[in-house]
């Protein structure tokens, strides 16, 4: 076993007995999307190398030219401290089960502690048979539709890497896209409301005059709730002005 496969800084992913070189592929390409180049092949049907594999990766043939290959899954599990296996149906087994997104965080936090931790794969016809989830500590069951409970090998590994990315790093929930500019600092927003104010104020807006002032505060209100940045208010300012000069040559 080399070293990188034995560094306990992510899980390995086991994919057992895959089927298809294509989607050992396309498992290695969902991995590498989310920084996990772990990879444990256990005795894949078609032989390995598999050139069908690679067509696949898409990028990602370092995992594959990586990845450990095993006989059966005890090899695969032999400096393993903690293995989670994946399955979409109920087992007459007793093991605790974990959602993907918990089953991560406990992952997270044993890998820190200094655990070498596994997500076992099955096969795509049938998935991992009783007999290799007796060999997990705990079970990943992914919520799906009761009636359409089947994910694809390489759909599993991209929801379980999803689900690692956001336990071990710190995904922001929201981020805004500013496209060049800054939000609009106060001043500005200020300077708009009285842009608009004074011009509105001259058209003859605010009507009648016993409403005037809840009207005038109406829209500093909407002023204020509005996430403007510096390129609106720029633009408001602009379109504004030119209404302005349009009446004026009427």
């Amino acid at each position: 076993m080399t070293d990188r496969q034995s560094t306990p800084a992510i899980p390995a992913f086991v994919l057992v007995r895959p089927q298809m070189g294509e989607n050992i592929g396309a498992a290695a390409r969902a991995m590498w999307n989310f920084g996990l180049d772990h990879m444990r092949i256990v005795a894949p049907r078609d032989g390995w190398p598999n050139p069908s594999a690679v067509a696949l990766a898409s990028g990602a043939g370092r995992l594959l030219d990586e990845a450990l290959l095993c006989a059966d899954l005890p090899e695969a599990l032999a400096d393993c401290t903690f293995t989670f296996a994946t399955t979409a149906r109920s087992r007459d087994l007793t093991k605790p089960v974990y959602s993907p997104e918990a089953a991560m965080q406990l992952a997270a936090q044993k890998i820190a502690a200094g655990e070498r931790i596994a997500v076992l794969f099955g096969p795509e016809r049938a998935g991992l048979e009783n007999a290799d989830v007796a060999q997990a500590n705990a079970l990943i069951s992914v919520p799906v539709n009761p009636q359409f409970a089947s994910l694809n090998l390489a759909q599993c590994v991209l929801l379980t890497g999803y689900e690692w990315m956001r336990a071990s790093s710190d995904v922001a929930p929201r981020s805004d896209e500013m496209a060049g500019t800054d939000w609009a600092q106060h001043r500005e927003v200020e300077a708009l409301a009285r842009h608009y104010e004074d011009r509105l104020d001259e058209a003859g807006f605010f009507f009648p005059e016993h409403k005037v002032t809840s009207m005038k505060t109406n829209l500093r209100n909407m002023w204020s709730r509005l996430p403007l940045t510096r390129a609106d208010a720029q633009m408001l300012h602009g379109m504004m002005r030119q209404m302005v000069r349009w009446k004026e040559r009427d």
